[in-house]
């Protein structure tokens, strides 16, 4: 088949008003690229296919050629495995006769020779309207959308994730010779992806030209992949640019007059009532805010016993963050007073792009922040979090400056992490929530806690992403942190209408699965487990040199140490009997009877109290020396503890824990568990220990299921990690 420039096809295509390449045509854009397609021409009727078929030698297969039949195997349009030239003549007037063809358009019969047989398999493309091209591969033929068998990756992939794709695939061991059949060969299907989806491959070069493109079947033998049918749809031309978007490039700010600004101002306060533009100057206030705090108010001389302002204009200097809660119709106004003197504006009034009437009220809002030379915040957003700048929209926040920088679309969603996070013992360098994100969206915030020394990893709340393709190639850079995300809409149904295999599988939430695969990201599914992952990450170091996967269990559970094995079992943790030398050691300890030694280590009360305690120690430094594991858990029922008369032994054994884990550094993630029954004592006394835990590096999680998850979240992020090479 004679190759032929793609951007020729697709200029003819749009020439003849047409949305989709014919499969003669797709099949020359694939062959000009390199891709292996069958031998074949196109026949204008039965009589010139018998000729092309005495030509080419079979076994034959024949289709019709229209762009009114999409699904030709449905129109009863296809007939494969003809013997020689007589059949494809019967064949053509046969499918001729279908009252599907009979009624369409048709441009002539494709004849090729039918490929070597192997195992069937579909490769295909979409186009995410956040993320840009994704490529898929997956189980092919008619059962592609039956058993959804199928993996995503964002566009390029590199060989590593090509093979991973394949290796995703529950029916993968087809590929190797599943149930006596010849094994076939994954290195050309490897090759194939790389050639669709890959660094200078179709897709790379055309994506932008291609609304989806189906490859299927794909037969791939011992030694080959040949594309046996393809359809490629077309995305629209591209338009000219919205109206009213804005021309210039966004001013860029120092981000550190956002996160520790000298002045702030606040827009909305009432000199007579109480709004919550009131409400956080008192939180300000309250929290130990050491800057200047400027009430912006038209007429009155005082808000909340601070000198007030007139406008942006008149504030005694530069403001560096404005705290905006006044109507939508005015915001634009009032910000580009601050033209040339303000940095960042947080826009918390809604009534902008989130409801159609407001979309053009957004519009002018970026147009005034593009010629003011300031950056927005927003709008429709609650506020700042930034202990290491006094800033805070939630009442009682920690004060102190840690290492999680969070962003959130969700204000509310934003005060529970704060909250929930303090109650666990996460510490933020900073939380930012951005809302309609008009102007600075995620990546960008993203990208300044990549940079930040004080940001250890970064936890996302997104529901979407208008700049999803700058996140993905920020999160991919070498410069990324761990990343967390909880996403919110999982479960939307918000891509384009399919015309193909591929369209219809792509839901929304394959570009966040597939950005999760391809960067050091993993998503979580509750609030919970959000916190609880950023806690881990805020004190354990990542090993990507070591993934961790074995896993000790050891303390006071009886039944929740066999439960807890399940769960970590079913989050692709092991549970292993630890190594012969470390069972022998621990038989050495001669502990009591109904001691567990082998993993779980299971030890009453009575056993970890021995010796003051000293016994506990002795097991940590046999778990730490020889038993092969990656992690180690101490899971400890504090109702067995609290209230003995003799001492502190749930103190002494977390000074015994950082003990060990001070003598024997970085050898494995050690993190505790203490159990409650839910009453005040028992609570009270949790919180007591985890704050003396965290002093001493130890991350505290309330029931082994969610230190499980947290491992879980741990482990993949170190597994990622290693697959980019950052080991």
């Amino acid at each position: 088949m004679a190759k032929i420039d793609f951007e020729g096809l697709l200029a003819q295509a749009r020439r003849d008003g047409r949305s989709s390449l014919s499969e003669p045509e797709a099949k020359q854009a694939l062959a000009a690229m390199g891709i292996a397609v069958p031998a074949g021409e196109v026949a204008r009727d039965a009589a010139s296919a018998a000729a092309i078929a005495a030509r080419l030698g079979g076994p034959f297969a024949v289709k019709v050629v229209s762009p009114d039949i999409l699904h030709k195997s449905d129109a009863r349009a296809v007939s494969i495995r003809l013997a020689d030239a007589d059949a494809v003549r019967a064949a053509i007037d046969t499918m001729a006769a279908e009252p599907a063809v009979k009624a369409a358009r048709v441009d002539g019969w494709l004849v090729e020779r039918m490929a070597a047989p192997g195992v069937e398999m579909v490769i295909g493309a979409v186009r995410d309207p956040q993320f840009g091209t994704m490529v898929m591969v997956g189980l092919g033929g008619v059962f592609v959308e039956v058993l959804g068998d199928v993996a995503f990756r964002l566009v390029p992939i590199a060989r590593a994730e090509a093979e991973s794709m394949i290796e995703a695939l529950q029916g993968r061991a087809l590929l190797d010779g599943a149930r006596g059949r010849a094994p076939v060969s994954r290195a050309a299907l490897v090759d194939l992806l790389l050639a669709v989806g890959g660094e200078g491959g179709l897709l790379h070069r055309h994506g932008d030209a291609i609304a989806e493109l189906d490859l299927n079947p794909v037969i791939v033998s011992a030694d080959a992949a040949v594309v046996v049918d393809a359809r490629v749809i077309l995305a629209p031309a591209a338009g000219a640019r919205t109206a009213g978007a804005a021309a210039s490039a966004p001013a860029q700010v120092d981000y550190g007059r956002l996160f520790a600004p000298k002045t702030v101002a606040v827009l909305g306060a009432s000199a007579t009532d109480t709004s919550i533009a009131n409400t956080f100057i008192r939180r300000m206030k309250k929290f130990g805010y050491a800057g200047a705090i400027w009430p912006i108010h038209p007429s009155a001389p005082e808000v909340e016993g601070l000198p007030a302002f007139r406008s942006l204009a008149d504030t005694p200097g530069p403001v560096d963050y404005a705290y905006v809660a006044i109507g939508a119709a005015r915001v634009a106004d009032a910000l580009a007073a601050g033209a040339g003197r303000l940095g960042f504006a947080q826009v918390i009034s809604s009534g902008f792009g989130e409801v159609e009437e407001g979309r053009d009220l957004e519009r002018g809002l970026v147009d005034a922040a593009r010629k003011g030379g300031f950056r927005v915040i927003g709008p429709n957003c609650l506020g700042l979090y930034s202990p290491r700048g006094g800033v805070t929209f939630p009442d009682d926040a920690p004060r102190e400056t840690g290492n999680i920088g969070v962003l959130a679309q969700s204000g509310g969603l934003s005060t529970d992490i704060i909250k929930r996070g303090q109650t666990r013992g996460v510490r933020f360098s900073g939380l930012v929530t951005i809302g309609n994100s008009a102007d600075i969206g995620a990546a960008e915030l993203t990208g300044f806690y990549f940079g930040d020394d004080r940001t250890r990893a970064v936890g996302l709340y997104l529901e979407s992403a208008k700049d999803g393709r700058a996140l993905f190639d920020l999160m991919r850079s070498p410069q990324a942190k761990p990343v967390v995300l909880l996403k919110g809409g999982r479960t939307s149904q918000g891509h384009l209408a399919a015309a193909s295999h591929t369209g219809s599988l792509a839901g929304d939430l394959r570009a966040w699965e597939a950005l999760c695969e391809q960067t050091p990201c993993v998503m979580v599914d509750t609030v919970d487990r959000f916190v609880d992952a950023l806690l881990a990450l805020q004190v354990l170091e990542l090993r990507p040199s070591r993934p961790t996967r074995r896993v000790v269990l050891f303390g006071n559970g009886g039944g929740t140490s066999v439960l807890a094995a399940d769960c970590f079992s079913s989050v692709g943790l092991d549970i292993l009997p630890m190594d012969d030398a470390a069972v022998e050691a621990m038989r050495g300890l001669k502990l009591p009877p109904g001691t567990g030694i082998v993993n779980p280590i299971d030890t009453p009360v009575g056993t970890l109290l021995q010796g003051g305690g000293s016994v506990a120690g002795k097991i940590l430094d046999i778990v730490y020396a020889s038993s092969g594991a990656d992690a180690l858990v101490m899971h400890l029922n504090l109702a067995a503890f609290v209230g003995r008369s003799a001492g502190d032994p749930v103190e002494t054994l977390i000074g015994i824990a950082e003990q060990v884990g001070r003598e024997r550094p970085g050898q494995l993630h050690f993190i505790l568990v203490l159990r409650s029954d839910g009453s005040r004592e028992l609570d009270d006394a949790r919180r007591a220990y985890r704050g003396r835990a965290l002093a001493a590096g130890i991350a505290v999680f309330d029931e082994i299921a969610d230190a499980g998850h947290a491992l879980a979240a741990v482990s993949q992020l170190e597994h990622r990690l290693a697959a980019r090479g950052q080991v």
